[in-house]
């Protein structure tokens, strides 16, 4: 492994690691702070709130437990496979430690309680999670990081 390719590898597990802990330790705050079921006003317009969901991102409910954790794994599967072939773009790093992150984060949420903790909460959004938001800006993340060809118009 070239040092490129392993500094590429460790930051996006540094990354990853990073989002992992930070959700984890969020769910947990909200779990041993807030009543299931329950909500606390923040500021107008953001409430925190402890929700419990079984579905998939944004609470749609995906067909069942087995379901979900197969597309979830083959996701993250996608994800890893992407990045082990493109792992020398610039960047990249980034949104593969975002996304593969925050799907491990609810990941853990699931085998270890059978939904996952949601605690964000907009007017006219569902409860969403720290694993949800670095999931979706991960995504974005890499849009932007895929139409960065290189060239200096795109930079």
């Amino acid at each position: 492994m070239s040092g490129s390719t392993g500094r590429a590898w460790s930051f996006a597990v540094l990354v990853a690691a990073v989002v992992l802990a930070g959700d984890q330790l969020t769910k947990h705050l909200i779990k041993s702070s807030i009543p299931d079921g329950d909500h606390r006003d923040l500021i107008p317009g953001l409430q925190l709130v402890h929700a419990t969901n079984d579905g998939v991102a944004f609470s749609v409910s995906a067909g069942g437990p087995t379901l979900v954790l197969i597309v979830i794994g083959i996701a993250v599967a996608a994800i890893v496979g992407y990045f082990a072939t493109h792992h020398d773009r610039p960047l990249i790093w980034l949104p593969t430690g975002m996304m593969v992150g925050g799907a491990v984060g609810n990941l853990v949420d699931r085998i270890r309680l059978g939904a996952v903790t949601d605690f964000i909460k907009l007017p006219h959004w569902p409860a969403f999670n720290l694993a949800d938001t670095s999931i979706t800006l991960g995504v974005v993340a890499l849009l932007f990081v895929l139409r960065d060809d290189g060239s200096p118009s795109t930079r």
